[in-house]
């Protein structure tokens, strides 16, 4: 290999390092006004009415936009797809707010400043409607808040069922059933970017919408649906994103943006700062699970019942999806001959909830893993044997889909890892008596590889050759800063021989490039990374094909590396591919270039075993990682070094998840405690433990050169990991997340 399995640098990194690189508030656009919403103050109340005089009388004020001239068309700004199946519940401004920082009105002025200005005197009369903040009893108790057709906001959004097997006999033969509940709290995404948008009226009457985004398509057709125009009327164009981790994945401040550019005829600029982003935009779901599972003496899991209740708060936006999606990972990591699960998804007067690094997979993992370690020790068995014991084979058939689960190496993963970890021997050492007590932990994860079955999971790429010999490349890109367009860049270029400095890619815009859902379900290197080997294949192809006419022999007689066309037959017969470009340019020829649709047939699990040591004090509460190993089955790494630094950053968020972070809503007021970085509390360097990464590379078929994802799973185990090293450590049964303190002291008290 040339490019593949190489640590390669991320081609931005120094536009990155030196502050180069453009983000969305960096661009200067001619003319720009400012926007700033004014979020609401209660958790649920009608805005009976606004008043807007004052604001409008202010220095460099253009207009107030609220429900009461604003259109009222209903979206779900959770679909990436024309005609894709959701609750549409959401409009730019609700006559009924329904969460603490839903949007009531907005201002816009010349400068920012201003419109903060007009937006503090705007005077709201709101009537105070019956909140809900609990997601039991709103599953109990439903919201009749119907319309006429199809209710909106009624209780439970979605509910999904699935058995297999018998899971009645599976539980009367068990020598152990071990029942456990687990919530895990709602979590903020703290990219460092907060969240932005602009958008500008187009000469030819549509309106050009600039975003820092996972998907431009998903953009256009929800800002068609809330202005009422068809998606076409709409061109988006992907900026720099300043991370993500899902929470970009919806246009929030998009239909706003757009529909104040069309009616002033200004570009508008609308950027929240960390506060709004925390209220305003999404989060991951709340999530309380029930799981019961019968297993045999010797360890074999018989049958598992699960329950799951995800509170996604005042939208639906995609909790009808969620379910199903927690349901498809659960089944992929064991080979459990019965299940019986139940899930359902609510509304409660809490900010909406949406894709964060795992889409369910965190909370259900989570779940499992936590139940699985309390039947280890009700079985007093070591966890590890458990797990080994149980763990799915290479390319077995998942209940729910239906689908191979490919070269599956979860158990590579947990035989290397223990070894690294030294786990028999710190199994079983006690964990001391005193102050501090030390523990170890671990969790196995399994992911998916992007949306297939879904009949939208393809992906059109285009590349041609310019007259230097470069390689430009056309798609809907988003790389969200991990290094996306790297890997991706590497992967053409083992094609093509080319280094991957050699390639440019055009930023993502829906006037210019082909169809692709953007990043979202660890499809990028699996699905996009194999559109780009294939059309770098057609292209090398139609190089081949061009320079054979060219230099009058047959295509089988060249070979392209290295920017040149080689001769076979004659050893000096050297020809730059840029100097066969400018020729071809001068004599009026077209230069190569090709476009190719792929569309996936597969989709593999990638699997995961993390091993945690944790110190605890028992006279603070405080919990410390002192130690982690991940072994992590990603079927073969393009890019070894930005492959180890997803894992590290996954790590980082999972112990934040297990110990730190939630955003604490208030069970009385509905208002939001953790609303900034001062309140809510991140993994920072200094609580980051020494990590080893080992990359378990089986090779996956159906992936480029046997890739599968990352992203994702380097975060789904880390949690339980640490939440049962803990327990391990204290004899305890913890298991709601995240151990405060607090909850540490009561548990030993």
């Amino acid at each position: 290999m040339n490019y593949v399995a190489t640590r390669l640098p991320m081609l931005d990194g120094p536009e990155k390092a030196s502050g180069e690189l453009r983000y969305l508030t960096d661009l200067q656009f001619p003319g720009t006004v400012h926007g700033k919403l004014l979020l609401s103050p209660h958790p649920h109340a009608r805005v009976v009415a606004l008043q807007a005089e004052e604001a409008l009388a202010m220095r460099g004020v253009l207009a107030v936009f609220w429900h009461g001239n604003t259109p009222a068309h209903r979206y779900n700004s959770s679909i990436w797809f024309e005609g894709q199946e959701a609750i549409e519940d959401e409009q730019m401004f609700p006559s009924v707010v329904r969460h603490v920082g839903d949007r009531v009105a907005a201002v816009v002025a010349e400068t920012a400043e201003q419109a903060e200005a007009a937006v503090a005197v705007l005077a709201v009369e709101y009537a105070a409607l019956p909140a809900q903040f609990d997601a039991e009893r709103a599953l109990a108790d439903g919201i009749a808040e119907g319309t006429p057709g199809r209710p909106l906001f009624a209780n439970p959004i979605e509910g999904k069922t699935f058995r297999c097997g018998d899971a009645e006999a599976g539980f009367a033969v068990a020598d152990e059933i071990v029942e456990s509940q687990v919530s895990t709290p709602k979590t903020h995404h703290a990219a460092i970017e907060p969240h932005a948008c602009l958008a500008l009226p187009k000469g030819d009457g549509r309106v050009l919408v600039c975003t820092p985004c996972q998907s431009i398509f998903a953009v256009q057709v929800v800002v068609g649906k809330a202005l009422g125009v068809a998606a076409s009327e709409v061109c988006v164009i992907k900026t720099a994103i300043g991370g993500s981790f899902g929470g970009k994945a919806e246009p929030i401040l998009d239909p706003l943006c757009a529909h104040f550019a069309r009616v002033l005829q200004r570009p508008v600029l609308i950027a929240l700062d960390r506060r709004e982003t925390c209220l305003a935009t999404r989060m991951r779901s709340r999530v309380i699970g029930r799981m019961r599972t019968a297993l045999s003496r010797d360890g074999k899991i018989l049958a598992r019942e699960t329950r799951t209740l995800a509170d996604v708060g005042a939208y639906s936006t995609g909790g009808n999806y969620l379910p199903g999606s927690m349901l498809q990972r659960l089944v992929r990591l064991y080979d459990v001959p019965a299940e019986d699960y139940a899930g359902h998804a609510v509304y409660t007067n809490t900010p909406p909830t949406g894709a964060f690094r795992g889409y369910g997979s965190p909370q259900i993992n989570a779940i499992a893993e936590i139940n699985l370690d309390m039947a280890a020790r009700r079985l007093k068995m070591d966890p590890l044997a458990l797990r080994l014991r149980n763990v799915v084979a290479p390319h077995a058939i998942e209940p729910y889909q239906g689908l191979d689960i490919g070269n599956a190496g979860i158990r590579e993963c947990l035989m290397r890892g223990a070894v690294a970890f030294e786990w028999e021997r710190r199994w079983t050492t006690a964990p001391g008596k005193g102050r501090f007590r030390r523990g170890v932990g671990l969790a196995c994860a399994a992911h998916v590889n992007g949306c297939y079955p879904g009949s939208d999971e393809y992906s059109t790429v285009g590349m041609r050759v310019t007259e230097e010999g470069r390689i430009t490349v056309q798609c809907a890109l988003h790389d969200l800063g991990c290094g996306a367009n790297t890997t991706l860049l590497q992967i053409a270029a083992e094609v093509l021989v080319q280094a991957p400095q050699q390639f440019d890619i055009t930023p993502s815009d829906t006037d210019l490039t082909g169809y692709d859902i953007g990043t979202r379900a660890s499809r990028m290197t699996y699905i996009l990374g194999e559109a780009f080997r294939r059309t770098a294949v057609v292209l090398r192809e139609a190089i081949l094909a061009t320079a054979a006419r060219f230099m009058n022999c047959a295509p089988s007689d060249l070979d392209l590396r290295d920017g040149a066309i080689h001769r076979i037959s004659v050893p000096q017969g050297v020809t730059q591919l840029s100097a066969l470009m400018q020729t071809l340019a001068v004599q009026g020829e077209p230069l190569p270039a090709v476009t190719h649709t792929y569309a996936a047939t597969a989709n593999p699990s990638s699997y995961a075993a993390h091993f945690a040591g944790v110190e605890v004090d028992c006279l603070t509460g405080r919990v410390r990682v002192k130690d982690y190993v991940a072994a992590h089955d990603v079927g073969r790494a393009i890019n070894p070094m930005l492959v180890e630094g997803q894992i590290h950053g996954g790590i980082q968020a999972g112990i934040g998840y297990a110990l730190f972070e939630d955003v604490k809503i208030d069970s009385v007021t509905g208002v939001m405690k953790a609303d900034r970085f001062s309140r809510y509390h991140l993994v920072n360097a200094p609580e980051m433990p020494p990590v080893d990464v080992l990359l378990v590379e089986p090779g996956e078929p159906t992936g480029p050169y046997g890739a599968k994802a990352v992203g994702e799973i380097a975060t789904i185990p880390v949690a339980p990991a640490v939440v049962n090293a803990v327990n391990h450590a204290l004899g305890t049964a913890l298991t709601h997340l995240p151990l405060t303190p607090e909850k540490i002291l009561a548990a030993l008290a």
